[in-house]
Parts: structure tokens; C-alpha cells; sequence
């Protein structure tokens, strides 16, 4: 058991939070404070609980689609993007709606229009029925984008006429994973057309490669975060393919002190959609076991910030 030994936690940095992230909760809020409560929110505007939880405290009502939203009540879209058939849905019912997409997935949205408008049948290499991928495919008309999501897929794809083809990514992916399914789909096809620069977000590749530095040195690494949080899973995975035992956390309760007892040096990071005082909670609960000393491990320092929707700015 943990009790049994003093530990030593490697806290990684950058963890939590990232800029688009920080830009969908205030747009929410600022909705709120805008148009008063309620403010309807179709899907999660972050996966994380605890976050949803106090945007609803606040005012927010989260619903799965907009015919859910009564007349006349406006509406927030998730920071994971859209199709176009819901923007294109909510100006037909005349409703006021503020779109809080990361500015790096509307980014990624950009290259498939552009991409398709040439010609090109594109690629989308991501994780199907997660929201930035049904929202990326959704930008353009069926059947003109594919779908990869492992290396076997990019092995053994059959597309046909392979001479105008492109790829996207989504931006919460693997780094090392995407590297190696790009490598198969430029050795398959080699005149595809890549991203003038990386889809991947600096957000994701930023805490991938503080998590790498932490599980050099730690026994077990812990990642707070949410299950249907694709750049927190991929953490875990990170950490697990550097030979380090990881487990995901969304609060303290979650963790299980019978495997923490097995490591005296833990590492701990949080997904991009993880407040940090949940990341304060789990460092408590493990000083309140056992005498921890904590050490943090820089691998980067970000400064970005995104501005709000221009109809948010007379609050903001």
C-alpha cells in the first residue's frame, strides 16, 4: 500500500488547460452573461464532468442536438467543431448561435474545403465517432472523405484513382502513432498531399512529450482526465509505450491505491480538458496517505491565447 513509503511525484508541465479549451468555457460563460441563463450547449463543450457540472451551475443546459433547444434560446457548439448541416440547421430556425471550435480544428476545416474544392479525395486520419472527426468529415459531402484510423488501415486502404489525394488529421492523435500511419500513406501513395504544417495541436504535442519526460523517471504515471477525452487517452498510451504503468483518472476517488503502491516515484499530467484543481485534489489525497515531495518538470512553457466570437466582445 502507498502508506507504506514516501513518494515522490514528478508533476508534468505542460498539463491541463489549453488555449482553445480556456476560449470555449469563457465563451460559455459569456454567453450566459450575455443573453442570461439558459444557454443551451450542444454536446459536451469540453469532456471533462467536473467542468460541464459548473457551467450548468452557471446556466448552461447541454443537449445532444439542436431540436432540443426551444425557440428563441441561443446555443453554444462545442470547441470539438460541427458539421455544416448544424449552422446551416440553426440559421433555418433563425436561432442565435456563438461557435466555440478551436481555431485549430476550424484550421483543420479550412484544409478540407480547400483540399476538396482542388479535386483531391482526402484522408482523415483520427478515431471515428469522436466529435472532431464527425465534425472535420462534416465540412464537405459524403463519400468524399475516408477514414483511417490505424496502420492497418493505412496498409491496406484500397482508394482506387490514387493520383489527387490529401490528408488531415484530428489535432488530439498520437504524435509517434499519426508519424507512423503518415509514413504508410506517403510510401503507398507517394504524390498525397500533407498539411503545410501539422494537424496535430501544440497543446497535445506539447503534454505527449512532457509525459514522455516524466515516465523516463517514474514507477507509475496518473493522468487526469475523462474517458471520451481523446488527447487524455492518448496520454496513458504515451507513458505505457515508454514501459511506464499509467492510469486514467477523472477525480481523486478514482485512484487505486493498491497499484500506487507499487511505485515510489509518480508522475502525474492531465488531459487539455482537465481544470487544474483537480490535478491539486489528486496531489492532496496522495499527501494525505504518505509524505510526497513534489518536483516539476518543465518541457515547454505556452503563451497562446485565442480571442472570443465577435459577438461575445462587448462582455468580454
Amino acid at each position: 500500500m502507498l502508506e507504506q513509503q514516501s513518494v515522490k511525484i514528478l508533476l508534468a508541465n505542460p498539463r491541463g488547460f489549453c488555449a482553445g479549451v480556456d476560449r470555449a468555457i469563457k465563451i460559455v460563460e459569456l454567453s450566459i452573461e450575455k443573453f442570461g441563463a439558459p444557454v443551451y450547449v450542444r454536446h459536451e463543450i469540453v469532456h471533462n464532468r467536473y467542468v460541464v457540472e459548473g457551467l450548468e451551475a452557471k446556466g448552461a443546459v447541454f443537449v445532444d442536438e439542436l431540436d432540443e433547444v426551444p425557440e428563441g434560446a441561443p446555443v453554444v457548439f462545442s470547441a470539438h467543431g460541427v458539421p455544416k448541416s448544424v449552422p446551416t440547421a440553426a440559421e433555418a430556425r433563425q436561432m442565435v448561435y456563438v461557435d466555440a471550435t478551436c481555431p485549430l480544428v476550424s484550421k483543420v476545416h479550412r484544409q478540407v474545403e480547400r483540399h476538396h474544392a482542388s479535386g483531391k479525395h482526402i484522408l482523415m486520419i483520427g478515431h471515428e465517432g469522436h466529435p472532431e472527426v464527425i465534425g472535420t468529415m462534416g465540412q464537405i459531402e459524403d463519400g468524399a472523405m475516408t477514414l483511417v484510423e490505424t496502420v492497418e488501415d493505412a496498409e491496406t486502404i484500397e482508394l482506387g484513382e490514387t493520383a489527387n489525394l490529401s490528408f488531415v488529421t484530428q489535432t488530439t492523435l498520437s504524435v509517434d502513432d499519426t508519424s507512423e500511419i503518415v509514413e504508410i500513406l506517403e510510401r503507398r501513395f507517394p504524390n498525397i498531399t500533407s498539411p503545410k504544417k501539422e494537424d496535430i495541436c501544440y497543446a497535445t504535442t506539447n503534454r505527449q512529450t512532457a509525459v514522455k519526460a516524466i515516465a523516463e523517471q517514474a514507477d507509475r504515471v496518473i493522468v487526469i482526465g475523462a474517458p471520451n477525452s481523446s488527447n487524455s487517452m492518448r496520454l496513458v498510451e504515451v507513458s505505457e509505450k515508454m514501459g511506464c504503468s499509467a492510469r486514467l483518472v477523472q477525480r481523486a476517488k478514482d485512484l487505486d491505491w493498491d497499484w500506487l503502491g507499487g511505485g515510489k516515484t509518480i508522475g502525474i499530467s492531465a488531459g487539455a480538458s482537465a481544470p487544474e484543481i483537480l490535478v491539486s485534489e489528486v496531489i492532496d489525497a496522495i499527501k494525505a496517505k504518505k509524505t510526497a515531495s513534489v518536483e516539476l518538470v518543465t518541457t515547454a512553457e505556452e503563451d497562446v491565447v485565442f480571442k472570443v466570437p465577435p459577438i461575445l466582445k462587448d462582455v468580454s
